[in-house]
């Protein structure tokens, strides 16, 4: 959706999406040696423009001064090299010297030449990296070494001389052989298995794996990944720089360049051809291109295959062979997912933490996304609580944004929103006499902050629902106004994960103030920040903070997050995309209480017997037993702690992370009384053959994933366990 300057940008993140047809490009040439840049009148006004905003206009009030401005140098050294592996310590002492005490001052002046110098030095370190890379290569590769390599920097100290970093390199490379070799190893036992028992593939086309050597793929990265330094614009390097500024003030104000823009332009028109991911590079390693969110309504998150936080591998357009995609920009991610309306393509996507061998290889079918096509929705189970033989019916919303069609309600016309929707879910649910509502917001990123405002007047009575605090220290208080009228009065529990951001929040927040419910899940992300866009820029445009929202006891959300009042597994343990996890993110505070009423109260007592009494079915339960146990296998990969560079020690390792994968899954099928799986490559092929058969279900049709259903089930069970304590 698009926000005008006066709206508030509420979602977790602002990203580009993969698939969309671009028809616009940079307005600078491309310079291959990058010397010949000379700052056009509209990039030194978009400079002074973004810089201006940040000295006077971010929530804040930090001034764009000498201080700020070195710290601005050093996120542009760390977003240039964020591994810490190209720059010498050398080459940031003698730039910062050089530029350090003056580059905010330049940056105010619209001078980009001292970002112009650093580039140039980054691209020299790169092309060093690349003849060093592909020399190497060429070469007899000993995979069986005694060394090992820390693949994670981010946090080390850059090498101070070029043969402590060759060695990095070295070392960085050998194992980039050995898990294509490893990886390829999977591909080959799981394509002989197809041949030899077709029935596997159940009717299904796959992929079969890759047949260039590891070398050729490496090779063939390299000289897309230089290839691509060699086309950057003028554009983009003034868009490193000003987003550089922009993220040392806090992660989500953002500055982006002509095609950027138009990008988020074209997500704003709610119609986009594609497969629906929110992408960008991944914060760890650049070269992968990591999948966000997933569109409400487009493919990827139709298919229930594609999950947030997967890196994309590879990509095959319309039936070709898989194109390896590790090391190329986001635009040209982009590029290659995009086509026609109904033909297919086809990625190759893991988690991060996981081995190459766990990657998912899935089809997709393009199609017009109707980014509000998969709004609320609404069922009903059945479950029997705790000690009694009586089911109970349980309503289920299912929220994945809190969506408004901005455009349609402006103009006049019907339109669709998240609370609208609510309302209509409500009354139907209503009808069947239901014994209680279970409200599903995980992985929902946020939206627009008047939804969720109307939202909470559906299920609270009267009183404030969340408070805005501006730059300038004035509140303002969302009220619930429509005379005490809920539609909703009974029984609740909001269910909340790693990935529940802003309104989200907002809603868990209000409901577990009010003890209308409770919430349940894990923490949640912690983006507790509104933005403003600005399309008024020189060029491009950008988002600014500009308010925080606070709850009603006056505690922020932001960073902290929401904490459930009942734990559940977390299935995205380890993952580092929170607000706690972000550089430069704002720090979590209080302000004054606004007054309200509770309508209920849950002890500290009954919270601690309803943790106690989950926490055992937790452990009897196949379902999150499964999913803890994967959360342990994750954490087994560690891109912080050396890896040995020997083949023979990493085949190991990867088939004891299979095994204890394949333990989990069998031991969940005994436990529901189905056939283990013999082998990890029968188990591998009988997912991606069954991610292929839902694939082809339409949505309301597909069964639901039980490793999914339990947490709404278990969400149930706690509420109805509090009502008998209340």
């Amino acid at each position: 959706m698009r926000f005008q300057p006066t709206q508030l940008v509420l979602s977790a993140a602002a990203l580009g999406v993969a698939g969309i047809v671009f028809t616009h490009s940079y307005t600078a040439a491309v310079a291959a040696d990058h010397t010949a840049f000379v700052a056009s009148p509209e990039q030194q006004l978009t400079a002074r423009q973004v810089s201006a905003l940040l000295d006077r206009g971010h929530y804040s009030n930090i001034r764009f001064d000498e201080s700020m401005g070195q710290k601005v140098l050093e996120m542009y050294f760390d977003r240039l090299d964020p591994n810490h592996t190209l720059f010498l310590q050398s080459d940031i002492d003698e730039l910062t010297k050089k530029y350090g005490k003056t580059f905010a001052a330049r940056l105010k002046k619209g001078d980009l030449s001292a970002a112009q110098d650093i580039f140039k030095r980054y691209t020299q370190r790169s092309n060093e990296y690349y003849n060093f890379a592909n020399k190497f290569l060429t070469t007899k590769i000993n995979l069986n070494r005694n060394d090992s390599v820390v693949l994670d920097r981010e946090d080390a100290p850059r090498f101070k001389n070029n043969s402590q970093q060759r060695a990095y390199w070295e070392r960085q490379l050998t194992l980039q052989v050995i898990n294509l070799t490893l990886g390829q190893e999977e591909d080959k036992a799981r394509d002989e298995l197809y041949r030899k028992n077709p029935e596997l593939t159940k009717g299904n086309d796959l992929i079969l794996g890759e047949d260039r050597s590891p070398k050729e793929i490496l090779l063939n990265r390299l000289k897309r990944q230089q290839e691509q330094l060699d086309r950057i614009t003028s554009d983009e390097i003034m868009e490193s720089v000003l987003n550089s500024a922009t993220l040392t003030y806090d992660p989500h104000s953002n500055y982006y360049a002509p095609v950027q823009s138009v990008e988020m332009q074209v997500q704003s028109n709610l119609q986009l051809e594609g497969i629906g991911v929110s992408i960008r590079p991944y914060r760890k390693n650049p070269d992968y291109t990591q999948i966000v969110t997933l569109v409400d309504g487009g493919p990827a998150a139709k298919s229930g295959k594609v999950q947030p936080n997967d890196l994309i591998l590879a990509v095959a357009k319309d039936g070709e062979t898989l194109q390896d995609v590790v090391g190329w920009s986001t635009r040209e991610v982009v590029a290659l997912i995009r086509g026609k309306r109904g033909t297919d393509v086809t990625v190759k996507v893991k988690q991060p933490n996981s081995p190459d061998a766990a990657a998912r290889t899935i089809v997709l079918t393009r199609d017009v996304i109707e980014q509000e096509d998969a709004g609320v929705s609404q069922r009903v189970v059945t479950v029997t609580p705790e000690g009694s033989n009586e089911q109970k019916r349980i309503g289920v919303l299912e929220i994945p944004s809190f969506y408004l069609n901005y455009q349609a309600r402006r103009s006049g016309q019907d339109y669709r929103s998240v609370s609208i929707d609510t309302q209509n879910a409500l009354k139907e649910l209503n009808k069947q006499n239901i014994d209680g509502l279970v409200v599903d917001l995980r992985n929902n990123p946020g939206g627009s902050l008047d939804e969720v405002a109307k939202m909470l007047g559906l299920f609270i009575k009267e009183g404030p629902l969340v408070q805005i605090r501006d730059n300038r220290g004035n509140v303002q208080v969302y009220q619930d106004e429509d005379g005490g009228k809920q539609l909703y009065s009974g029984d609740m529990v909001v269910i909340v994960n790693k990935a529940s951001a802003s309104a989200s929040e907002i809603f868990a927040a209000a409901v577990q103030d009010y003890g209308r419910g409770l919430v349940v899940g894990s923490t949640t992300t912690g983006k507790g920040s509104a933005q403003v866009q600005l399309d008024s820029l020189a060029l491009g445009s950008a988002t600014l903070t500009q308010r925080k929202f606070y709850r009603i006891t006056g505690g922020s959300t932001q960073n902290k997050g929401v904490v459930p009042d009942v734990e559940l597994v977390n299935i995205y343990e380890g993952a580092e995309f929170s607000e706690r996890d972000q550089k430069n993110a704002m720090a979590w505070d209080t302000i004054k209480t606004s007054p309200y009423k509770p309508e209920g109260r849950f002890s500290s007592n009954t919270l601690a017997t309803l943790n106690q009494q989950s926490k055992i079915r937790q452990t009897t339960n196949p379902q999150f037993v499964y999913l803890d146990t994967l959360n342990k296998v994750r954490n087994m990969e560690d891109d912080k702690k050396p890896v040995k560079l020997n083949i023979s020690e990493r085949r190991a390792h990867q088939k004891q992370v299979e095994l204890r994968t394949l333990d989990a899954e069998n031991a969940r099928r005994k436990a529901l009384g189905e056939k283990p799986y013999a082998t990890w490559t029968e188990y591998q092929a009988a997912v991606e053959a069954l991610f292929e058969e839902r694939s082809r279900m339409k949505t309301d049709e597909r069964p639901k994933l039980p490793e999914n259903e339990a947490f709404v089930i278990e969400a149930a069970k706690i509420m109805l366990q509090a009502k008998d304590k209340k």
